[in-house]
């Protein structure tokens, strides 16, 4: 089935400051917001620079900076959001590459759900879905079909994106609606097709966190248990050789979330579960089981391995815990503990990029709601300096210009180039919770990423 026609840019509006009629906030919040979502005035896209952005809320920590000046932000919705989801929203990490950023959403319905994927072309300036899921699988009518897709997106030395798919509700993972596992799956740009590469690798396990190997093609996974056995079978990890099409390993104690990928050596890292724990590494070319390699730390989030041999990561900043940045040095395989990632009160930290020298960081606290509370920051770290700076505050800007409050993101990622950060927000017109999902297209302005 052909993709549908790219949404371009029909107008543009320059907001130095000036802010566009908001929406009622009292009749957004006493009613249900419309669908398609849109912005007021009937905007495509909303093209926004402002001193505004570098206002900080009181909440800001005293070792934090700001930029000095403001970013271009361009914000547009994801087309084919034309009903209710459950909700609409992002929980897969994207990836940018060849000027092109390649996201997920799903509508969170189960046990028949919706699960896309997206491609932003910055030369052209449009989005377009390239994926539909439901379509690819092409299930019965009363099978389940994923809500969800809940891992990274990585693109392979052989021109394909891989990913994987993820349930909409634990409850559904069942007999009745004819539950054997979630699949693997791959689309390529030049050929615009989409293949099953594996269906259910590990039987009766949807496939929450990922990483690719792109030389190697070996695809790693952490899972997620069907709920009525998820006490006796545990998360579990695997490595699947996606050109050959075989499972290459498979245990217990698997990551929930992340894992993280050292390109130099082919070896893989992952802390069991979805806390502090020992760190594992894998290496497809030893064999065997993972091993520990000594470290206690925690991982939600991982950058990719940097120049200097670096893989940083941070800690699950869920609940009253704190987030806190480490780096793996994957030559000697020694731990640091860098300290917090915090910059105001939200810890919860899904997503985070690399440059392509390893000098800045970049990522969004407060990922499932309540990046609000601090001003939406987007936030840069300076390896080098060990400094926290965020270049950019979008709330309250975003909710009195457009009707939109950010609840925070599960997805970002950096051009090679190192001067655009894509973001796909889980955004609320005036309810308590997230409803539709949007795309912020951020230009880090040259001063801001000195060398």
């Amino acid at each position: 089935m052909p993709s549908p026609p790219a949404i371009r840019i029909l107008a543009v509006v320059i907001l130095s400051g000036t802010l566009l009629p908001a929406a009622d906030p009292v009749a957004a919040a006493s009613a249900d917001p419309p669908f398609p979502p849109a912005f007021p005035g009937g905007q495509t896209v909303v093209r926004m620079q402002t001193d505004v952005f570098l206002r900080p809320p009181p909440t800001l920590r005293a070792d934090v900076a700001v930029a000095q000046a403001p970013p271009i932000i361009e914000a547009m919705y994801y087309p084919g959001q034309d009903y209710a989801g459950k909700p609409w929203s992002c929980w897969g990490d994207g990836v940018a590459v060849d000027g092109k950023y390649y996201s997920a959403i799903g509508d969170h319905w189960a046990p028949r759900g919706n699960a896309f994927v997206f491609e932003y072309d910055a030369a052209a300036r449009s989005l377009r879905r390239v994926v539909n899921a439901q379509e690819t699988l092409a299930l019965p009518e009363g099978h389940y079909t994923p809500g969800k897709i809940h891992s990274r997106l990585d693109a392979g030395g052989d021109g394909w994106l891989y990913f994987a798919t993820h349930r909409g509700s634990p409850r559904v993972t069942t007999d009745e609606h004819h539950y054997r596992g979630d699949w693997i799956l791959r689309w390529h740009p030049g050929r615009d097709r989409t293949e099953i590469v594996a269906a259910a690798p590990i039987p009766r396990h949807s496939i929450p966190a990922s990483v690719l190997d792109p030389m190697r093609l070996i695809f790693y996974g952490g899972t997620a248990p069907p709920a009525a056995g998820e006490a006796a079978e545990g998360i579990r990890f695997f490595a699947y050789d996606v050109r050959a099409r075989r499972l290459l390993h498979e245990g217990p104690n698997g990551p929930a979330r992340c894992l993280a990928l050292a390109q130099s050596t082919g070896r893989v890292y992952f802390v069991p579960g979805n806390d502090m724990g020992p760190l594992m590494r894998f290496d497809p070319a030893a064999g065997g089981p993972p091993l520990r390699i000594g470290a206690e730390m925690g991982m939600r989030a991982a950058t990719g391995e940097t120049p200097a041999g670096l893989i940083y990561a941070v800690s699950n900043g869920q609940g009253e815990r704190e987030a806190i940045f480490y780096a793996i040095q994957t030559r000697g395989e020694q731990v640091e503990r860098i300290g917090s990632a915090a910059v105001g009160t939200q810890n919860y930290i899904t997503s985070i990029d690399a440059d392509a020298a390893g000098r800045y960081l970049y990522y969004v606290p407060g990922a499932h709601g309540g990046s609000e509370r601090d001003g939406c920051p987007v936030v840069q770290y300076d390896t080098r300096h060990r400094r926290k700076k965020v270049i950019a505050f979008l709330h309250p800007y975003l909710e009195q210009a457009c009707g939109c409050t950010l609840r925070g993101t599960f997805s970002s990622a950096l051009s090679p180039e190192g001067d655009v950060l894509y973001v796909t927000w889980n955004n609320s017109r005036g309810g308590r919770a997230w409803d539709s999902c949007l795309l912020a297209v951020i230009h880090i302005p040259e001063p801001e990423r000195e060398r």
